[in-house]
């Protein structure tokens, strides 16, 4: 994967745009639980009231409260507190909103921020719990008798005015005691504690509950709402950037592949099968195409939601934790099992698809052939095996896979079991909140997920690092014909010209010379033709002048220029290159004649195809040159590819014309009259004839005779007849003596 993370750099500000999407989307993900307990601890269980500070109080009751504080506490209370009455310029405004103050004064909060806040939650906390507590005990009061500080006094006693009286030593231990029984609850459980302190001190003032408690939850609601629709909007955002990147960067592989595959020899196209380079150009991009949309979507909002799911989870109970790494523990050790096993069966699959095109592409372009030996049921049991083959390993990785999901749900039906059983005794026990509960049931649910999603990955990545392997072996694979880094460029003076000297070649990885010691010269005006036997190097030959080989020694010439030092754009605009298997591509016939030269002139098309013998067929077509051909030309007979494939060459006006056995599907009539109309055409041009039959050469200025590799003769046809035995044995296996001579 890494050798193709250079062709992420043009998206950069994609991914960086994605990730600030996906960090937003997470935080709003993770800030939901969090409001969801405000509303069940604060809305529902506490009415709305947030915390044990109220708004607003009478003066009797802040007299009470104040008994049960310090100095310093009491002094830090009223400071923030302003007593209203009468005489206050607002006055009128206050009574709206507290109707007692029309009886007495009231103290209302200043504006607090948060850590005065912090502060004072707590002390007006305890203080409300034990003004609470005393009240509890007058109205618990039995045969009209109060136990208060180990004491009996009267139910009817002013508890209250009784503390006022106390010395401050005295009353202070009575608050020590009383702070003792609340070190057991934290400051959270002293706040909810002290919430049905506030509410009734809202009541007593006159002031609407309900509708403080219907305001915060409408509050809150709305809020959760605007933060989910953030949410949706970064998640349809980041899916649309995911989208655009990972096309982009398939069309660029794509383009990469392709351009990379144009630019190889035959030596790389033998290192690589047709079927396969089609399976990488395709499949395997395909393959990191999904992988890159789901790591985009994925591969950062994971871990942000792992992450912060503890932390936000420890922060709301950190005796839990143990239930989290519990899951956490069993999550991996399930995904790297299922990793473990399915990643060898990634790369089988790859080979397997490539096995599955290789046999489509033969069966399909050798149909006709097939047929014709009636091998349907062969061909037919060949594509079963490698069909079942495939469909056989992707069963077993998807049921592998399969299993994921279930066992995902099981660890997350347990933990959530768990958290209910954990967090129902905590609660019970005055240590949790519900709302906290289940906050954290929702934090631990994120994080499993956050599991599955990079179990999820853990489970692509592997196939899509063998389908970028084999990408890489392609885009890595250096090509052996290179252009020079300082080219030269043909000699003028010496046009046409072409020149083997002491030409040897091996193929790569042979134990000896396919061509061994070649020397021979070809000159414009003339034909040179090359004849022999099956396997002697005539098309090796013929390969190493449009360099589709380098030679292994000596040098092959043209204008004088070694071919190897000049670029191969320049060395193959001078070639008119026809192979023994014409190949033509979907289009028309116009168009596949133009594929030479595209500015060609409709004159110089309809004179290639009379020259090539080719306008006796178009003509009996009801659309002449737009003719459609099919793919590959299969509408069209071999001789007839033949003679549109050398049409296409007399197009491009060469100055080295080379035939490989590119009159083999022509009859004798069809190819003697080309042979007559090209000797008139190329009459400058430098012409390079491959051929099989004795007839098509034999009035070549030249023939080059080839045996295992070696010339075994050069001279006209007469010269050899009587000097090349090789020769003499090629025409009298199709020739008598008679009609030699």
């Amino acid at each position: 994967m890494l050798k193709l993370a250079k062709y992420l750099k043009p998206f950069l500000t994609i991914i960086i745009g994605a990730i600030i999407l996906i960090f937003v989307q997470a935080m709003c993900d993770l800030s939901l639980p969090d409001y969801m307990s405000n509303i069940v601890n604060q809305g529902i269980q506490q009415g709305g009231i947030v915390n044990a500070i109220p708004r607003a109080i009478r003066q009797s009751q802040m007299n009470h409260l104040v008994l049960f504080m310090s100095a310093d506490a009491k002094t830090e209370v009223m400071r923030d507190y302003t007593l209203i009455d009468a005489s206050s310029p607002d006055y009128a405004k206050y009574v709206q909103d507290y109707p007692a103050l029309a009886q007495e004064p009231v103290y209302v909060l200043n504006t607090l921020d948060k850590s005065e806040t912090d502060q004072l939650n707590p002390l007006m906390g305890r203080a409300l719990l034990a003004v609470s507590g005393i009240d509890k005990l007058k109205s618990e009061a039995k045969g009209g008798v109060i136990s208060f500080n180990g004491m009996k006094i009267p139910a009817n006693t002013d508890l209250f005015a009784l503390l006022a009286k106390m010395p401050p030593a005295q009353l202070s231990q009575i608050n020590e005691a009383m702070n003792k029984q609340f070190l057991s609850l934290g400051d959270s459980m002293i706040i909810q504690a002290a919430v049905p302190s506030v509410k009734a001190e809202y009541a007593a003032l006159g002031m609407n509950t309900a509708k403080v408690q219907s305001d915060y939850i409408r509050n809150i609601g709305i809020l959760m709402l605007l933060i989910a629709l953030l949410s949706a909007v970064s998640t349809v955002m980041v899916g649309l950037l995911a989208a655009r990147m990972a096309a982009g960067l398939s069309r660029n592989l794509r383009k990469a592949v392709f351009t990379k595959v144009e630019s190889f020899s035959n030596t790389e196209f033998d290192k690589f099968s047709t079927a396969s380079l089609i399976t990488r150009t395709t499949n395997d991009i395909t393959q990191i195409q999904m992988l890159v949309v789901i790591m985009i979507r994925m591969v950062f909002y994971a871990p942000i939601m792992g992450v912060g799911g503890v932390f936000r989870a420890l922060g709301k109970s950190t005796s839990m934790s143990w239930v989290i790494a519990l899951a956490v523990i069993v999550l991996l050790g399930l995904i790297l099992a299922v990793f473990s096993v399915a990643i060898s069966k990634f790369k089988i699959i790859q080979k397997l698809i490539d096995r599955l095109n290789l046999v489509t592409r033969e069966n399909l372009s050798g149909m006709m052939v097939i047929r014709a030996f009636n091998t349907q049921k062969f061909e037919e049991n060949r594509f079963d095996k490698a069909n079942l083959d495939l469909t056989s390993t992707n069963l077993f990785v998807n049921r592998l896979m399969v299993v994921m999901m279930p066992a995902m749900m099981l660890i997350m039906n347990g933990v959530t079991l768990l958290i209910i059983w954990v967090g129902a005794t905590q609660i019970a026990d005055s240590k949790m909140q519900v709302g906290d509960m289940m906050a954290f049931m929702q934090y631990a649910i994120q994080i499993i997920m956050a599991f599955l999603m990079l179990s999820i990955m853990f489970i692509m990545i592997p196939r899509a690092s063998v389908s970028a392997q084999r990408i890489a072996e392609v885009l890595g694979l250096e090509p052996t014909i290179l252009d020079p880094v300082k080219p030269k460029h043909f000699a003028e003076s010496l046009k046409g010209i072409l020149e083997f000297k002491d030409v040897s070649f091996r193929y790569p990885g042979a134990e000896e010379d396919a061509l061994k010691n070649i020397n021979f010269r070809a000159v414009p005006g003339q034909t040179t033709a090359i004849i022999g036997s099956t396997g002697a190097g005539k098309t090796t030959l013929i390969n190493l002048i449009p360099r589709f080989y380098d030679v292994t020694n000596g040098q092959v010439l043209i204008e004088g220029a070694d071919v190897r030092d000049v670029t191969q754009h320049e060395l193959r605009d001078k070639i008119g290159y026809i192979p023994q298997k014409g190949s033509l591509f979907s289009g028309t016939i116009e168009s596949n004649l133009k594929y030479a030269d595209e500015n060609a002139s409709e004159e110089m098309v309809r004179k290639s195809a009379e020259i090539a013998q080719a306008m006796s067929f178009i003509n009996e077509k009801p659309e002449g040159f737009q003719t459609e051909i099919s793919q590959g030309g299969t509408n069209v007979s071999g001789g007839q590819k033949q003679r549109l494939s050398i049409a296409r060459a007399l197009v491009k006006r060469p100055q080295i014309y080379i035939f490989d056995d590119s009159f083999s599907a022509l009859d004798f009539k069809t190819d003697a009259a080309l042979r007559k109309a090209l000797k008139a055409e190329t009459g400058e041009s430098t012409v390079l004839i491959v051929a099989q039959r004795i007839s098509t050469i034999m009035n070549a200025e030249q023939i080059i005779v080839l045996d295992d590799g070696r010339v075994a003769g050069m001279g006209t046809h007469q010269e050899l007849m009587e000097q090349c035995q090789a020769y003499q044995e090629i025409a009298l296996s199709q020739f008598s003596k008679e009609e030699l001579a």
